[in-house]
């Protein structure tokens, strides 16, 4: 049985909070309100990390070391392609688009800073997307699951029907490799 840590997710995602809830943990909540704009040339695995280290960092300033804080950002990264948060129903029909019958990675950065310092862990799932119709891709949007979801698409929801297979973590589709989480929140104390 993990002991129990003083741990704060710098995250307003609840789908992060229910993984973590779901894995045993008990923590706070405290979202970070960090620029996630992404910087020209930068890799899909350099953005993720350094949102998810901002993330993490803004939410630890305001609290003693004892303290255990988790940031985390995920992106979807189709070729060269890097998909975050749709900004509306176009972009998020755009995504899913692009998505459509391809192979495309998922990346989750993971940043746990306490009392033994920083660990970061970047993790990577190949996820495989049947081909999707038009109507496939209106009905899908119309039901607004893709709001706010990497990709604009929930693996946990609706989501789901267009993900014909998975190589890696299901729960870093999601938006946290809880496995990695708990290897890395038992380094760090």
């Amino acid at each position: 049985m993990p002991r129990e840590l003083p741990l704060i997710l710098a995250s307003a995602s609840p789908r992060r909070a229910e993984l973590l809830t779901s894995a045993g943990y008990v923590f706070l909540v405290e979202p970070a309100h960090v620029d996630e704009s992404f910087l020209r040339g930068e890799s899909a695995e350099t953005y993720a990390l350094r949102v998810a280290r901002a993330k993490a960092q803004a939410v630890a300033v305001r609290h003693p070391r004892d303290r255990v804080v988790l940031g985390a950002d995920t992106v979807v990264v189709a070729a060269a392609d890097v998909l975050g948060k749709p900004i509306d129903a176009a972009d998020a029909t755009r995504m899913l688009t692009r998505l459509s019958g391809i192979e495309h990675d998922v990346l989750t950065a993971v940043v746990v800073l306490g009392p033994a310092g920083e660990l970061t862990e970047v993790v990577r799932t190949r996820v495989h997307f049947i081909e999707l119709s038009a109507d496939d891709i209106a009905w899908y949007v119309g039901t607004g699951e893709p709001e706010g979801k990497a990709g604009a698409y929930a693996i946990q929801g609706r989501g789901a029907r267009f993900v014909d297979r998975i190589d890696g973590s299901w729960s870093n589709v999601v938006g946290l490799p809880i496995a990695a989480v708990a290897r890395m929140l038992a380094e760090v104390v």
